[in-house]
C-alpha cells in the first residue's frame, strides 16, 4: 500500500443532516460509522449494517444482502468537475457485481463507484451518465486482492473520466460531462436496491474539483 497525503475537508456532520456545505466550491466528507446515528433526518438505513473497528477508526460492515444507507441528497449538485474518493475493504465472498456508492438518479444522470469480484480478487468500475453520454471505466485485467484496505478515486472533469486505486492511475478516457443536479445517494447498493456490496467502508469524500494524487485522502496502514 502506498501513503497518500492527508488533506483537511470542510464537510461536517450535525444532528440535522449528514452533510453540511453541499454544493459548488465545498467538500463533503462522510465518515460512514456516523450514518448509524439515528438523529440524522435525511438517512434511511436498510438491513443491519454494523459498526466495526478499522485501522482508521470506526467503520461499517455491509453484509452484501440488504445492508445499505439511503440519503436524500446529491453532493455532486452544481459541480462541473469533481473527485469522489473512498477508503474501503471489499470482502472475499461477495457477489460478482457490487455497487458501492451511487449518487444522482436511478437511471438518469448519475455516478457510481462499483467493483467486480472474481476468484479472491476485484477490479474497479467508475461509471458516469450525463445526458446522452455514458461511460464505465473498467478493465478486468487490473485486479487487486480482496480482503484488504484500499483507497479508490474517480476524477470527473468537463471532458474526461479517470480512475485511481491506491494513488495509481488505472484508466482515463474522454467524456463530455454536465453537472448532476437531481436524485439521491446510496452507500452499499445501487439506488434501486440491486447489486449489494459486501465489505467495510470507512470514509467517502467528494471534492468539487479535479484533485491531484498528492491531494487525495490520507491512506496509511
Amino acid at each position: 500500500m502506498i501513503p497518500i497525503l492527508f488533506v483537511v475537508v470542510s464537510g461536517v456532520l450535525n444532528s440535522q443532516t449528514v452533510s453540511e456545505n453541499l454544493g459548488k466550491n465545498q467538500n463533503t466528507e462522510w465518515i460512514i460509522s456516523r450514518f448509524l446515528n439515528k438523529e440524522f433526518q435525511n438517512i434511511k438505513i436498510s438491513g443491519n449494517p454494523k459498526m466495526v473497528n478499522s485501522p482508521y477508526g470506526k467503520a461499517v460492515y455491509f453484509d452484501g444482502i440488504d445492508d445499505a444507507f439511503f440519503l436524500n441528497e446529491v453532493p455532486l449538485k452544481d459541480m462541473d468537475e469533481f473527485t469522489v474518493e473512498m477508503i474501503f475493504n471489499p470482502a472475499i465472498d461477495g457477489d460478482f457485481e457490487q455497487r458501492v456508492v451511487h449518487m444522482g438518479e436511478i437511471s438518469g444522470n448519475r455516478m457510481l463507484l462499483e467493483i467486480r469480484a472474481v476468484d479472491n480478487s476485484w477490479y474497479f468500475d467508475g461509471f458516469v451518465a450525463s445526458g446522452e453520454n455514458k461511460l464505465a471505466l473498467i478493465d478486468e485485467k487490473l485486479i487487486h486482492p480482496l480482503g484488504q484496505w484500499y483507497h479508490v478515486a474517480l476524477v470527473v472533469t468537463k471532458n474526461s473520466l479517470s480512475t485511481y486505486v491506491n494513488g495509481k492511475l488505472e484508466l482515463t478516457e474522454s467524456f463530455s460531462f454536465s453537472s448532476i443536479e437531481t436524485g439521491q445517494s446510496s452507500v452499499g447498493v445501487r439506488l434501486n436496491k440491486r447489486s449489494w456490496f459486501k465489505g467495510i467502508i470507512y470514509k467517502i469524500k467528494v471534492s468539487p474539483k479535479k484533485l491531484n494524487v498528492t491531494d487525495f485522502m490520507s491512506f496509511k496502514l
